[in-house]
């Protein structure tokens, strides 16, 4: 039987970022890989994408924007019919580069917002100022008209700005939360274990995400916990302000993981934490190196 393929594939465009997170599953630093692929290369794999047949590209790194290319490959994919969609930090993002990310073809931006107030932001990505940055980007997003989500990493430390995190989401105008378990992958495992959520404590924030769901205008997706979804269908969650077929774009409900199909260096599902560096297509995101 021949494998279908995947509907999307994260790929890792470098590992230079400006910001020092304490989080880091990449490893990212101030100076680019070696062995990142370069534009050429870049549009190769999106030639062996486009042959696949996936729906949706996301870019992330690293900072995407570091790369003085990212636009020309982001509009090799468009060229090609792949929706493609940017993870940003959002403090290189300003008008002029949002209505360029737009015109290139980015449908839509996931920005990290990792606290509700500046001191908490910025202590876990590692760069004072930050915040204040990232919310200058958000402003720019959605002045140039592009779409953007807020990503958010739930740890011990901003358990309690849950619900303030969900508000501002709303307040900036996104159209989506996505809200993420911190896992000890890459500098996490040296830089903030103690922050990881226990059971008990990760399991009250998805009891508190379904809680929210109900009456929150835009959809909340958690896409490294199964668990969520489980609770959403368990309750009979029904949002007040959107159809309940909406619900469906969250991952797990009502199907299983979104794994995709790359090559180069291969990274697992972030819940393995795993590395592994082969040449064959086998599962998930793709780095910004090849072999």
């Amino acid at each position: 039987m021949q494998m279908r393929p995947p509907f999307m594939v994260s790929y890792s465009i470098t590992t230079k970022c400006n910001l020092k997170c304490k989080h880091c599953y990449s490893d990212s630093v101030d100076q680019a890989a070696p062995d990142e692929l370069s534009t050429e290369g870049a549009f190769r794999l999106i030639d062996d994408l486009s042959t696949w047949g996936i729906g949706l590209l996301i870019i992330d790194g690293g900072e995407p924007l570091c790369r003085d290319d990212l636009l020309d490959v982001v509009k090799y994919a468009s060229s090609k019919g792949i929706r493609t969609t940017i993870g940003s930090n959002g403090t290189l993002v300003y008008e002029g580069m949002a209505r360029k990310m737009r015109e290139a073809g980015v449908m839509a931006v996931a920005i990290s917002v990792d606290g509700a107030d500046a001191a908490t932001h910025d202590s876990f990505r590692g760069v004072d100022g930050a915040f204040e940055q990232t919310l200058k980007g958000i402003e720019a997003c959605r002045n140039a008209g592009l779409p953007f989500q807020l990503s958010m990493v739930i740890r011990k430390d901003n358990l309690s700005q849950l619900e303030n995190m969900l508000r501002l989401a709303v307040d900036l105008g996104a159209n989506a939360a996505e809200v993420f378990d911190l896992v000890a992958a890459g500098r996490a495992k040296n830089e903030c274990k103690e922050l990881l959520l226990s059971l008990g404590e990760r399991k009250a924030v998805m009891e508190r995400l379904a809680a929210a769901q109900e009456d929150y205008p835009i959809v909340i997706r958690v896409p490294g916990c199964p668990m969520y979804p489980l609770i959403l269908q368990e309750r009979n969650i029904k949002p007040k302000h959107f159809p309940v077929e909406m619900l469906r774009r969250i991952p797990y409900y009502g199907r299983g993981c979104a794994a995709g199909m790359p090559m180069g260096y291969v990274m697992t599902c972030l819940m393995a934490r795993l590395i592994l560096a082969c040449c064959f297509r086998s599962t998930w995101a793709i780095s910004g190196s090849g072999v």
